[in-house]
């Protein structure tokens, strides 16, 4: 009988952690001992997160090495540790089973009545993190997974008591496929992580799979306004619940803005359900705030946590993060990446009443710059001025000779830096009173206003 991760993740079995430094392994190494399993891990550089999981009792060694997976009942790797990893060599040398990161938080959800999965092609921390808000709101003491960091937490996760886990899903590498949802959230549908998936057709068809993993006394809740979602759940035999601005089972009325930040009425199956006012800006964010508002309703949370829960959220790290002023200009940061994520802050920076929108761009992949190249360039049209930095390469190698100063040939008056200092001094030099300077992307590109905020 083959033996599945659910077999080694139990109190008194041993799991190595491959990459345990990693954003959502650490805090996977953090909730397997709160389980009882007995945890050890490796990274490559120490850290102050591999400085505080020793603190925690778990042993955690600089460099990967054969002998550090003597003894593991199983090894769990994160996506950047390939087969030839000296651990994961030794590991299957010795007939020790290595699981995915993925499957072991699958594995994880089993253990709760309730798991809300939030996925998408964007908003997904954002919604995740608005999602904690309102059930720790009513007090229903939830473990958590956000890949990012939420100032309520300090951090990125939380172990909780509760029935409940809320769990950002990544569609990447189909890893919210080894997942155990019982309210699977879908923010929308979109081209993106093409390095993995062939097509849109392609990516529609995995978060088709991924709603189906409900199961039938479950939920899925879906944007109604989003075409690609609608198509990708045609026909579905599950229960759904739809959000949008105007229409579907949970939607927004009476929306006023207030220096760009949200307030409106929820009405829920025709019937006023809450007040909502937002402490972050920008219509994307009213469209978070109704999913999160309809997967609370599913698992049967009342409105008052809800309105506090939502009044309370003020953003997740590096999500329209404000990082301090410089020479009168304000320092913003923000994590988008894709052309519709730069389309939904761009438009909301510039309702804001700044003199003028100065957006330093990091473009993520040479794989997504080139299959989004055009969108790119149309939506980095929208700033007051344009700085863009070198490609941050993540996983790649540039075998598509591919570059940022290709992008700001075709950018009226858009400025390139080959270096995030040199973006640091381009942002000195432009910075104005009344500015808004942001600085955008995945990758590193926040030190660039780092170091202008410190002056350095």
């Amino acid at each position: 009988m083959d033996l599945t991760i659910q077999d080694y993740i139990r109190p008194g079995k041993r799991a190595h952690l491959v990459g345990i430094g990693g954003v959502s392994m650490s805090p996977l190494a953090e909730v397997l001992h709160g389980a009882g399993v007995i945890v050890t891990g490796s990274d490559m550089h120490d850290s102050a997160t591999a400085a505080h999981l020793r603190s925690l009792g778990i042993p955690v060694t600089i460099g990967h090495l054969p002998q550090s997976v003597e003894g593991a009942g199983c090894v769990i790797r994160t996506a950047a540790v390939h087969d030839d990893n000296p651990e994961i060599a030794a590991a299957r040398a010795a007939g020790i089973p290595v699981f995915e990161r993925a499957q072991a938080w699958g594995a994880l959800m089993t253990h709760y009545k309730n798991a809300l999965c939030v996925s998408g092609t964007h908003g997904k921390t954002t919604t995740t993190s608005m999602c904690t808000h309102i059930f720790l709101s009513a007090q229903r003491d939830p473990s958590v997974m956000i890949g990012g960091v939420l100032p309520a937490l300090g951090c990125g996760h939380r172990v909780g008591k509760g029935d409940t886990i809320i769990l950002e899903s990544c569609e990447y590498c189909n890893s919210f496929l080894s997942f155990f949802p019982t309210v699977a959230v879908i923010l929308n549908v979109e081209a993106d992580h093409l390095d993995f998936f062939k097509d849109l057709e392609d990516i529609k068809h995995s978060f088709r799979r991924f709603a189906e993993l409900v199961p039938a006394d479950g939920w899925v809740v879906a944007d109604r306004d989003d075409t690609h979602t609608m198509d990708a759940l045609k026909g579905l035999d599950r229960r759904v619940v739809t959000f949008g601005l105007e229409e579907g089972d949970v939607h927004a009325a009476n929306l006023t803005w207030v220096n760009g930040y949200g307030s409106f009425d929820v009405i829920a199956d025709g019937e006023k359900f809450a007040h909502v006012d937002l402490s972050v800006p920008g219509v994307h964010n009213v469209r978070n705030a109704l999913a999160a508002c309809a997967a609370a309703r599913c698992l049967n949370v009342p409105a008052f946590a809800v309105e506090e829960g939502l009044k309370a959220f003020h953003g997740a790290g590096r999500r329209f993060e404000k990082k301090g002023e410089y020479h009168g200009a304000m320092v913003y940061d923000d994590y988008a990446h894709h052309p519709d994520e730069l389309h939904a802050l761009l438009t909301t920076a510039k309702g804001l009443g700044y003199d003028r929108v100065v957006c330093a761009f990091q473009p993520h992949t040479y794989t997504r710059t080139a299959a989004l190249f055009d969108q790119f360039v149309e939506e980095l049209k929208l700033p007051d001025v344009t700085v863009l930095a070198e490609i941050y390469a993540a996983r790649e190698q540039n075998t598509l000779g591919i570059s940022s100063r290709d992008l700001a040939e075709k950018i009226p008056g858009a400025v390139y830096c080959a270096t995030l200092p040199e973006v640091t001094a381009k942002l000195k030099e432009l910075a104005r009173p009344g500015d808004l300077l942001l600085t955008v992307g995945a990758g590193d590109i926040y030190l660039a206003g780092e170091a202008l905020v410190a002056g350095k």
